[in-house]
């Protein structure tokens, strides 16, 4: 496991800093410091394995308390070909467990979209993974990555611009403030983002009137690695497989609803499922504890500054509908991780606005429409609108009978549109 103190390499970190085209670069303690060890973070500094750039991994949690965090992630293709170009992946997949088959349905309609790997010439549609999994593999990954140091746990205070470099305050616990200089400070902080907040950029945001309450669940019978989209006018209704005998619920309903689910006895709780989820996979048992939290979008005004960038929930949140908020964050952290290397590979100064704005131009507009997509199912489900319910049902009985919209859709869900990062003949 990656050690809390920063682990010292080479002869001069800023030994690493070729002379830039735009002028001779100032003396750096680290190229990139990246703000939050969690997933995202994470794999941007996985990513930059063998780049030549010193990478400094702040984090405010220490790592056993990150690990621990009991979230499941479904991930797309998007997001496993990124971690096989790192050379993550065939550490992670033996851990994580596959769905071969998306049965989407509305309410009680009786059209039921499927989609299926051979949708997408693929071995399986997806997987879905734990947080600890996806977390302790990656950091496994970065142990063996010589120029990636890391302080942890520590909380940046402050964070000075000086134009051809950045200041970072670091406060450890126990220790005196320090200081370190580097060329571009990276926010991977999460939807609360300090990075953002004390850098100031604006965010635009919408508060939906849904929350989403997750559980795991024990079934009776096999779930065919089979993952079910159930769209009603409380809320989608996600069922996702994590092992061979457990399934991941996220279960969206009005604010005072969910808060009513959380607060029933197991036994209730179970019996009200069961309603929902239905008898296909036999008797439910309710696994450890659920929890809420309310549905949010959220989207910055700028990824970048000079010296600046943001990545995955520190740059945007989205409804949980469909499973978009990691994988966005990794698609980000691919686009980043390929600017930052073909800029220094160029001799380009990586912490420039015009180096910055080219991984701002990629991901910006893909990200708009994945949280509009996002944000108009949930508005066009959620709801007994008989124009809408009209207008979402004739959608899905298009989908059944016309295979290139059934298509193209899996292709935007899964996030094989658009530009991709191609890490692989970069990385060992």
């Amino acid at each position: 496991m990656v050690q809390s103190a920063a682990r010292v390499y080479g002869n001069s970190l800023a030994s690493s800093a070729s002379t830039f085209k735009d002028g001779q670069p100032p003396s750096v303690d680290y190229d990139i410091a990246i703000v939050g060890g969690g997933i995202a973070g994470v794999t941007l500094a996985a990513a930059l394995k063998d780049s030549g750039l010193g990478v400094l991994m702040i984090e405010a949690l220490p790592q056993s308390v990150a690990i621990a965090k009991g979230q499941a992630y479904a991930i797309h293709l998007s997001s496993q070909r990124i971690w096989e170009s790192i050379g993550v992946w065939s550490a992670i997949e033996p851990q994580v467990q596959p769905f071969d088959l998306v049965r989407m349905s509305d309410a009680d309609c009786r059209h039921v979209v499927e989609f299926k790997p051979s949708d997408l010439r693929a071995k399986s549609l997806g997987h879905v993974a734990e947080h600890r999994v996806l977390l302790k593999e990656l950091l496994g990954f970065v142990e063996t990555c010589d120029n990636v140091a890391w302080r942890c746990p520590a909380q940046v205070t402050a964070q000075r611009d000086y134009g051809s470099h950045v200041e970072v305050d670091l406060q450890e616990p126990g220790a005196a403030k320090t200081t370190v200089r580097v060329r571009l400070v990276v926010g991977a902080d999460g939807s609360t983002s300090q990075v953002r907040q004390q850098s100031q950029i604006k965010t635009r945001s919408k508060a939906y009137w849904q929350s989403c309450l997750v559980a795991t669940i024990q079934t009776e019978k096999f779930h065919q690695n089979t993952a079910y989209e159930r769209f009603w006018p409380s809320g989608p209704f996600a069922i996702l497989p994590v092992s061979d005998t457990q399934c991941r619920i996220v279960w969206t309903a009005p604010h005072a609803e969910a808060q009513a689910l959380l607060a029933l006895d197991r036994a209730t709780f179970i019996e009200k499922l069961t309603e929902r989820y239905g008898s296909g996979m036999g008797k439910l048992t309710l696994m450890g504890d659920r929890f809420i939290f309310p549905a949010r979008l959220m989207h910055a005004c700028e990824y970048v500054r000079s010296r600046l960038a943001l990545v995955g929930d520190a740059a945007h949140s989205c409804h949980p509908v469909g499973g978009q908020g990691l994988n966005l964050g990794i698609r980000d952290v691919g686009a980043l991780a390929q600017v930052l290397r073909d800029a220094y590979a160029k001799g380009e100064d990586i912490g420039s606005l015009r180096v910055l704005r080219r991984y701002e131009r990629w991901r910006r507009w893909e990200n708009v429409l994945s949280l509009g997509f996002t944000d108009l199912i949930n508005l066009m489900f959620s709801n007994n609108i008989l124009p809408l319910v009209v207008v979402r049902r004739l959608g899905l009985w298009a989908m059944e009978r016309v295979p290139f919209l059934k298509i193209a859709a899996l292709h935007f869900m899964a996030g094989l549109m658009g530009r991709k990062p191609n890490l692989r003949s970069k990385v060992s």
